[in-house]
């Protein structure tokens, strides 16, 4: 039991390094960040981030390799962000004719992060 908690433990601390990572990156292309692990009814959203008027949703996945990390990442989840984001945009001035886009930003067991701009549509 203990070796599970201990596994738990660090997949819950390589899962905040790599948003950590993730949101320095965005920060260094002159992203804001508007929240962190934004939590609505429908779901949970890793991180959002502003440029402009555009609203960016960043779901960050982490395995040992880009490919894993990728395949992650499943329709169900999709559909739920979309939920979350259309949660999110609710309280926004423009509601949901915000711009915005959906992110995914992969890491890999080194630390080395792919950015995939507009991975998925807005359901």
């Amino acid at each position: 039991m203990k070796a599970l908690a201990s596994r738990g433990t660090r997949n819950h601390l390589a899962g905040e390094a790599a948003e950590n990572s993730v949101l320095r990156d965005y920060e260094r292309r002159g992203y804001h960040l508007v929240r962190r692990r934004w939590r609505g009814r429908c779901g949970e959203i890793d991180l959002i981030a502003r440029s402009g008027d555009e609203v960016v949703f960043v779901e960050v996945k982490q395995s040992r390799d880009f490919a894993r990390a990728a395949e992650s990442l499943g329709a169900r989840q999709m559909k739920r962000l979309h939920a979350a984001a259309a949660e999110f945009l609710a309280e926004e001035p423009d509601g949901q004719l915000t711009p915005m886009r959906f992110d995914v930003a992969l890491v890999d067991g080194t630390g080395r992060l792919e950015i995939v701009e507009n991975a998925f549509g807005h359901g």
